[in-house]
């Protein structure tokens, strides 16, 4: 079961990263990783670094969006 969900983890950064690449809008990209990461702990799962790093980056990202850089 872990294995399973470590690689729906892995799925998902991967579907975020290639949404990213597509130039898609980083809110909607920070809304599905943050609600994917909201599943996890409410199962009680762990959540991978590689998921907090890029939701801090697309928070970095939208932020910048937001002030025009």
């Amino acid at each position: 079961m872990s294995m399973q969900v470590s690689s729906e983890r892995s799925i998902d950064i991967a579907e975020i990263n290639a949404r990213l690449e597509r130039d898609e809008d980083p809110r909607e990209c920070y809304r599905i990783l943050s609600e994917s990461i909201r599943r996890c702990r409410e199962r009680g799962e762990g959540v991978s670094e590689d998921a907090l790093r890029l939701e801090r980056s697309l928070i970095a990202e939208c932020n910048a969006q937001s002030q025009g850089r």
